[in-house]
């Protein structure tokens, strides 16, 4: 009842850190049970603010060892999902990219044509270039 005291209390204050040594006292003096740790860890987590919160949260368990195990598995999970969303985030700009660089390519490949049509109807090759940003060596290996 303390820590959700505590929380109440300082639900304005956005840096988590700044709660630290109220909460290290109250983790300590052993007012909580476990489900109650994690459900306040995970609220604090989720309305609260702070850099690194596998840092604070090791910080925390550091500080009460008698809590060490549940801190540390709830760092390890927010971890995990780090690393999860940067992977999902690294896949989706893969995607991202590959369908980017395929409309350039396309995009490529269409102004080749073009070109090679311009010149096959008898456009002047200044003309042809000019008109499509193409350069001489480009013009050589759509005719070749």
């Amino acid at each position: 009842m303390a820590l959700l005291e505590l929380m109440l209390r300082h639900a304005q204050t956005r840096d988590l850190a700044e709660l630290t040594e109220h909460l290290v006292t109250l983790l300590i003096a052993g007012y909580t049970t476990d489900e109650q740790l994690v459900t306040l860890m995970n609220w604090m987590l989720q309305t609260g603010d702070t850099a690194r919160p596998e840092a604070f949260l090791q910080e925390l368990a550091r500080r009460s060892p008698q809590h060490e195990e549940i801190l540390m598995t709830i760092a390890q999970q927010l971890e995990q999902k780090a690393r999860e969303e940067g992977r999902q985030e690294g896949r989706m700009e893969g995607i991202q990219l590959g369908e980017l660089r395929g409309i350039e390519k396309g995009e490529r490949e269409a102004t080749l044509k073009i070109a090679r049509t311009m010149l096959q109807s008898g456009i002047d090759r200044n003309t042809v270039m000019a008109m499509t940003g193409l350069t001489e060596e480009d013009l050589q290996r759509t005719t070749h």
